[in-house]
């Protein structure tokens, strides 16, 4: 089980991510578009790093939803393998078998 706070903390940046993903989107469409004025796209660079830095998408960690874990994440599934091989054996997953030979 992964520490609560490490999963709050995640959980926080989800929600910083879908608030800011609009204006980020916009901001970073100016910043590619060589038509755009330099001064304009350093300005809507100079407004992107206002953002909080959490508002970024890539500083998300996929994490288990059963047990928080966040190594050996099925994004399928959005478990982890640990979890995957208990929930497995119990029969709580439908269509998996544990194989035995």
């Amino acid at each position: 089980m992964a520490k609560v706070c490490m999963i709050e903390r995640e959980k926080k940046r989800k929600k910083l991510v879908a608030k800011y993903a609009e204006k980020r989107a916009a901001l970073k469409a100016i910043i590619k578009d060589k038509s755009v004025p330099a001064d304009e796209r350093f300005q809507a660079q100079l407004a992107i790093d206002e953002l909080p830095r959490n508002s970024s998408k890539i500083r998300m960690r996929n994490r288990c939803s059963v047990t928080g874990r966040p190594r050996s994440y099925y994004r399928k599934l959005s478990i982890s393998r640990i979890a995957l091989r208990d929930l497995a054996s119990r029969g709580e997953l439908p269509g998996v078998t544990k194989s035995s030979w």
